[in-house]
């Protein structure tokens, strides 16, 4: 059941902020198998319209609802950011009713095997990427203007990466993490949070894209299922003109995104490793 892998008391450590004027951020913690601590985050973006795009939504809190209000309570997409990122979905279609969802191939599928959840609802996507066609999908004039998007089809959670241009923000769920997940557990008392057991300590290192990312890039480069396919991906996001990540997993890297980004991608982007 999702109520495994959430906060039982959201509003109590979820740190709400304004990454950029238009995009706020709602961090929470999160353990990995109860033990790793990765964090989750979801993002809020006003668009140039007004209106509004979640992703990776988190738990609908009455700050959550309140930040909504304060940048113009009209949330016009639900974006799940990948297979796993969606649990959330259903509690905000159900508050904003308009909005149209999206998500990458399989998940609805994968929801309509979780009826059983409470948290997961049956609500209809209005854009799903598929392999096939992800080349030809546009969500609409207005969220295309602020805009731009890659379905990274060959990782292995099946990733949807924005760009939104208007303030150089690049959104992505888990294809860079950037442990240590400090920002997501900062309102979490240190007796409460997971002891940084054998397991965690691994994880962080192997996700800590610092100094010179050795152990992110061997980790991106051996879990890849189509490594030509997401060369190009990487390729295709490395360019766009961001200077902020927003991941789900980890800090918000801000300022020299692009190099970090550039670092752990490296052998991607050349195609071959060194």
């Amino acid at each position: 059941m999702s109520s495994k892998l959430i906060p039982s008391n959201p509003s109590d450590v979820m740190v709400i902020r304004n990454v950029t004027p238009n995009v706020a951020t709602f961090s929470v913690p999160f353990a990995r198998f109860g033990r790793i601590k990765v964090g989750g985050r979801g993002t809020l973006v006003k668009l140039t319209s007004g209106a509004l795009a979640v992703f990776s939504p988190v738990a609908l809190t009455d700050t959550a609802k309140a930040k909504v209000t304060e940048m113009g309570g009209d949330v016009r997409y639900i974006v799940a950011l990948d297979f796993e990122h969606h649990i959330f979905v259903s509690e905000w279609a159900k508050a904003y009713p308009a909005a149209k969802i999206i998500g990458p191939q399989g998940l609805p599928e994968k929801r309509a095997k979780q009826q059983d959840d409470p948290k997961i609802g049956n609500e209809e996507f209005a854009v799903v990427f598929t392999k096939e066609k992800k080349s030809e999908i546009h969500i609409s004039d207005e969220f295309d203007a602020d805009f731009e998007y890659e379905y990274v089809d060959a990782h292995a959670n099946l990733e949807l990466v924005f760009f939104y241009k208007p303030e150089r923000v690049l959104i992505e769920a888990d294809l860079m993490f950037n442990l240590p997940a400090t920002e997501q557990y900062s309102k979490v008392p240190k007796a409460e949070q997971p002891a940084d057991g054998f397991l965690g300590k691994l994880f962080a290192g192997l996700q800590d894209s610092q100094g010179d990312a050795r152990w992110i890039k061997r980790f991106n480069w051996f879990s890849i299922k189509d490594r030509a396919s997401f060369d190009d991906s990487v390729r295709r996001i490395d360019q766009w003109d961001f200077a902020t990540i927003i991941p789900c997993h980890g800090d918000v890297l801000e300022g020299n995104a692009k190099d970090t980004f550039r670092k752990v991608f490296e052998w991607h982007l050349k195609g071959s490793k060194n």
